[in-house]
C-alpha cells in the first residue's frame, strides 16, 4: 500500500516520467473521435429501445499509429446518473480511450448494468484493432460506480465468458474509488440501507482470485472518502494478497476526497504505459 503526505511528489514523478521517458521533441499526432457507437448487436438494439438509446460508446484514438494501448473508461454516478466522458488528462496521451454509457437504475436493475459493461469490454476486444489498438493491452478503469463496474467485469469471469472472452486477458484493472463490497445501489434494490455493508455475488470482494489481472486501486483520503470506501479497498487488497495475487497496489490520495479523478489520472497513464511496454517486450 502507498500513502503520500505530499502530492507534489506525485506530480514530480509524472513530470520525470514525461520528460525522461519520452523524446523531448514533440511528435505531432492527430486524434480522431468516433461517437455513439452501439456496442450491442443490431438484433439486441432492435429488441430493446433503452439499450438502443443508452448503450453507446465513443472511441478516441491516435491517427496513423499502431499497437496502441486502450483504456475502457466507465463514468460514475451511483449507477443512477452520468454520461460517457473522457477525463481530464487522458487526451493526447498516445492512448486509445473507449468511454462508455450503460443502462441506469431504476430503469434497470442488477445485473443489467454489469452486463452492459461486459458487452462494452467485449466490443473493445473484438474491434480495437480497427482503431490501431492492441488486444493484449486493453485496460479497464472508471470512477466510483464506473470503478465498481470495471472491477466486477474483471473479477467475476462469468460476465465476459458470455462473450467468449477470458477476463484474465484484460491487461489491468484500475478502479478509482470503486466499491469492492456490494454497490449501494444494488443494496438499495435488495431493500438494504446504504450504511449496511454486504458482500454477495455482486461484490468484487466475493470474487477474489489469484489469477486476476494486475490491479491498481486508487482512492481518496480515508478521512475524506465516502463512508468506508478506502477501507473496503484496503480489505480487497489484503484478501487478494491472501489468495496469492501479487500484482496489486493500493494508493490513497492523501488530502483528496471522492472526486479525485484528475490527480489520479497521471498514475493511470503511467500504469498503462508501463504494463503495455512490459507486455510488448515479453
Amino acid at each position: 500500500m502507498i500513502k503520500t503526505t505530499d502530492m507534489k511528489k506525485v506530480f514530480l514523478l509524472v513530470l520525470c516520467f514525461s520528460f525522461c521517458g519520452i523524446d523531448l521533441v514533440a511528435q505531432e499526432i492527430d486524434y480522431i473521435l468516433k461517437k455513439d457507437i452501439q456496442y450491442y448487436s443490431d438484433s439486441v438494439n432492435k429488441s430493446d429501445t433503452y439499450i438502443s438509446e443508452r448503450c453507446k460508446l465513443d472511441v478516441y484514438y491516435p491517427k496513423d499509429t499502431s499497437n496502441v494501448a486502450t483504456i475502457v473508461w466507465f463514468h460514475g454516478g451511483g449507477i443512477t446518473a452520468g454520461n460517457k466522458n473522457i477525463p481530464e488528462g487522458l487526451l493526447e496521451q498516445k492512448l486509445i480511450v473507449v468511454t462508455v454509457n450503460y443502462r441506469l437504475y431504476p430503469k434497470v436493475k442488477q445485473p443489467d448494468y454489469i452486463e452492459d459493461a461486459a458487452a462494452a469490454v467485449a466490443w473493445a476486444f473484438n474491434n480495437i484493432e480497427k482503431y490501431n489498438g492492441r488486444k493484449d493491452a486493453i485496460f479497464i478503469s472508471g470512477h466510483s460506480a464506473g470503478g465498481y463496474l470495471a472491477s466486477m467485469v474483471g473479477m467475476d469471469k462469468s460476465y465476459l465468458q458470455e462473450h467468449n472472452i477470458d477476463a484474465n486477458d484484460i491487461a489491468g484493472l484500475i478502479p478509482f474509488s470503486g466499491h469492492t463490497i456490494t454497490h449501494f445501489t444494488v443494496r438499495k434494490e435488495q431493500g438494504i440501507e446504504g450504511t449496511q455493508p454486504t458482500i454477495d455475488k455482486y461484490a468484487p470482494l466475493f470474487h477474489v482470485r489469484k489469477d486476476a489481472p494486475p490491479i491498481l486501486l486508487i482512492t481518496g483520503d480515508r478521512e475524506r472518502e465516502l463512508l468506508g470506501r478506502y477501507e473496503e479497498n484496503a480489505y480487497f487488497y489484503r484478501m487478494m494478497k491472501v489468495v496469492g495475487h501479487e500484482d496489486i497496489t493500493l494508493f490513497e490520495m492523501d488530502g483528496y476526497g471522492h472526486n479525485m479523478v484528475y490527480p489520479a489520472v497521471p498514475m493511470l497513464v503511467k500504469f498503462v504505459n508501463d504494463a503495455a511496454k512490459k507486455s510488448k517486450d515479453q
